[in-house]
């Protein structure tokens, strides 16, 4: 079972290596990323950590969108490499939806890579039944697409 909590700083440290398992973000941003959770007490962002045999696994971040209405972004979800495939993004991905239910949420966006080697995140969100909804060419850099999924909450 896992218990999800808002992060707190002491567990950068172990987020940033949950997030160089996976080799598909570059850690070194964290810091800079979650600074407006720590130091803005009006801050809307959410980061949340996922323990398990009291020990985090993943680590995720979402916010709202800007000039929407109950519209989310989650932004990052990352859970420890050897963990993966044993059901707790699927675990997680629940939590998330549930909690921007209770905020009153109304749509959870998505984003991610269109490169080979993000296959398997995508996969994941099929399984959590998101739709891809749009696919930005060239996006993050040449040769690299944004894929868009959506769902209803």
């Amino acid at each position: 079972m896992l218990i999800i909590r808002k992060i707190i700083k002491n567990d950068l440290q172990k987020l940033k290596e949950i997030i160089d398992s996976n080799e598909l973000f570059p850690s070194d941003l964290l810091d800079e990323m979650s600074s407006d959770f720590f130091t803005n007490e009006l801050s809307l962002d959410v980061w949340l950590t996922a323990e398990h045999l009291d020990n985090p696994i993943a680590v995720l971040y979402f916010a709202p969108e800007r000039m929407t209405v109950g519209t989310y972004n989650l932004y990052l979800i990352a859970i420890q490499k050897e963990l993966q495939g044993k059901g707790f993004g699927k675990e997680i991905m629940t939590f998330v939806e549930q909690y921007l239910k209770e905020l009153n949420g109304r749509i959870l966006i998505v984003e991610t890579s269109g490169l080979p080697e993000f296959e398997l995140t995508r996969k994941f969100y099929d399984k959590c039944n998101y739709e891809r909804s749009a696919v930005i060419k060239e996006f993050y850099q040449e040769g690299e697409d944004k894929v868009i999924f959506w769902k209803k909450l």
